[in-house]
């Protein structure tokens, strides 16, 4: 019951600043502080970070490439032409002037802001004051990079260093918790988070049971301020305090700056649950018209969508991706490595057979089938089983009072109508922790579905719906055909909303394929070396290596710019370019 389910399981990026060579890198670093350097976070995502380093690129001119580039190059790279690298590597700077700017780089990241634009302020006007107008643009650039920096960062306050700031709003019995971060006295993003509680919890317990998990993993700053006073609290920061080694605050601030940031916070918190209750109910009614056009038994909560990806049958993988009414359930998203060596290359029968089997077969063994309540069947008129539509989650708020309650929930109450809500919401939570599809989406047409429904059938799954979606003529978008056993093949409108919202679904399984066979297929690139390419000897690949640095590079590489390399004519620079370019099933 004072359990909060917090399913988030990444950790904040940082940047970091290396130490381990005599040309320090900035880049974007996620999990364990293993390498040598100065790390600043976190930050509450990875587009936040990258907009900062970005922008710090421009102003400090740090460079960003890995160490085997770095001492490949002959010649400075695009980034010092586009004037955001001082490039070390080929000797534009001394050692002494780029260390300069590391330090006003640590500087600037370590809180002292104001002190490194006032520096590079008087550098601009000594140079403009000498005549010397080209360096004294250059500051400029960097004045203007730094300005960008502090512009995205909105709030930032005057008198705390390092805090957390946590606050919490509850509209519709569904939370949302936002987290605010600064450190050395900046705002480095927030983020929402919408945790699973019991409907019955007050905002105190809910934010209590939240911020114990989230610690888990997570270094505590100095200072933690909520929104909320949660029985807890004195306990939480004694436990902080000994997990940081440090002693850790957890306040509920009641006045001064301390309050406005956490009133600034709950503002957020307010607009982002708006947000995705509008968000839901409009996922609802897709789902609900999906249910009414598919003649499914029940509203699906969770749907898989499946697909693969291969060229020539290498590299093979499946794909499943997750959707419910929230959305795209990306943290439930699985490749399936393609591992029979029996198959015939471009078998994709036989590939969507494996993927089937593997992961139904593991659904079987971890969620067994006496513990799922069986699907209803449909009503003799082809409708919805009844109308026993059950309302999504997330819209529970907006739609409970449209349902009808079972005939179960009914017989489960004492009273009558507290029995009823009660039942109801228990079959709900159920259905919502399921592993189970209530419909799987197949990309391909009448012999994928077969092939499907052999594979589930001969795994005693019998009651999931299937739907293959063929595409149009010349694989055109908007005249998908669409496969169901029992019916005669159908096509929705063009312009139905319904169909777009089952095409985002194929083509996010689409896109998730593909994204998973090239990076299989660069990895084994990597590992086999460039010796897969027609034409490609030791010699040709020992030239590309020296003139390239690495297999990475080479793959970026653009024709002509592989026609320069010594030893490589037109037509091998074509193969090259060819077979890391060539577009994937």
């Amino acid at each position: 019951r004072f359990n909060v389910l917090l399913r988030d399981d990444k950790s904040f990026p940082y940047i970091l600043i290396t130490s381990d060579h005599w040309a320090p890198q900035i880049l974007k670093h996620r999990g364990a502080r293993t390498r040598k350097g100065h790390y600043y976070g976190p930050f509450a995502s990875a587009g936040a970070v990258n907009r900062t380093v970005n922008a710090l690129q421009r102003a400090f001119l740090l460079r960003s490439c890995l160490d085997s580039f770095f001492e490949a190059r002959t010649r400075p790279c695009l980034l010092y032409q586009i004037k955001r690298c001082a490039a070390p590597c080929t000797q534009e700077i001394d050692f002494a002037g780029y260390s300069e700017l590391v330090r006003e780089a640590n500087e600037f990241l370590s809180g002292r802001s104001r002190l490194v634009q006032k520096e590079l302020g008087l550098e601009m006007d000594t140079a403009s004051n000498a005549l010397d107008f080209e360096r004294a643009a250059i500051y400029r650039d960097r004045l203007a990079a730094l300005s960008a920096i502090t512009s995205h960062q909105g709030i930032n306050p005057r008198n705390v260093e390092e805090a957390d700031v946590f606050a919490l709003h509850q509209a519709g019995g569904y939370n949302c918790v936002e987290v605010f971060f600064f450190r050395t006295g900046q705002n480095w993003g927030n983020r929402a988070y919408f945790p699973k509680a019991d409907r019955t919890l007050g905002a105190a317990e809910v934010l209590g049971a939240f911020m114990a998990q989230f610690y888990d993993d997570k270094p505590p700053p100095r200072l933690v301020l909520v929104s909320h006073e949660f029985e807890e609290r004195a306990l939480l920061a004694q436990a902080l305090t000994s997990k940081s080694g440090r002693k850790v605050e957890v306040s509920v601030p009641q006045r001064g700056e301390r309050k406005e940031l956490v009133l600034h916070a709950l503002a957020n918190a307010r607009e982002a649950l708006a947000r995705k209750l509008a968000d839901t109910s409009s996922q609802q009614k897709l789902l609900k018209a999906l249910t009414e056009t598919f003649g499914l038994p029940r509203q699906p909560r969770r749907i898989e969508v499946y697909d693969n990806s291969h060229i020539s049958g290498s590299n093979a993988v499946g794909a499943m991706v997750v959707a419910g009414l929230e959305g795209f359930r990306k943290n439930q998203y699985r490749k399936f490595n393609i591992r029979s060596t029996k198959l015939t290359p471009g078998d994709d029968y036989g590939m969507l057979r494996e993927v089937l089997q593997r992961r139904f077969k593991r659904l079987l063994a971890e969620s067994p089938r006496e513990a799922r309540t069986a699907l209803p069947l449909p009503s003799p008129q082809g409708g919805e089983g009844g109308e026993r539509s059950e309302p999504g989650e997330g819209a529970h708020a907006l739609t409970a009072l449209l349902g009808t309650p079972s005939p179960d929930a009914l017989r489960a109450s004492t009273s009558p109508q507290r029995g009823e809500v009660k039942a109801e919401s228990d079959e709900r939570d159920e259905r919502d922790d399921s592993p189970w599809p209530d419909l799987v989406l197949i990309d391909g047409g009448q012999g994928q579905l077969h092939c499907a429904q052999e594979t589930l059938v001969s795994l005693g799954v019998t009651d999931v719906p299937l739907v293959a979606i063929a595409k149009g003529p010349d694989r055109d978008a908007g005249r998908e055909t669409f496969f169901m056993a029992g019916r005669k093949p159908f096509k929705l409108p063009p312009r139905d909303p319904l169909l777009y919202f089952v095409e985002r679904m194929r083509d996010e399984a689409h896109r998730f394929a593909i994204g998973s066979h090239r990076a299989r297929r660069k990895r084994d690139i990597r590992e086999a070396g460039l010796q897969e390419i027609s034409g490609i000897g030791p010699t040709r690949k020992r030239a590309l290596l020296h003139h390239f640095g690495t297999v990475k590079a080479i793959e970026r590489a653009s024709l002509p710019d592989l026609a320069q390399v010594p030893g490589i004519n037109a037509e091998t620079a074509r193969k090259i370019y060819e077979f890391f370019h060539e577009t994937a099933q």
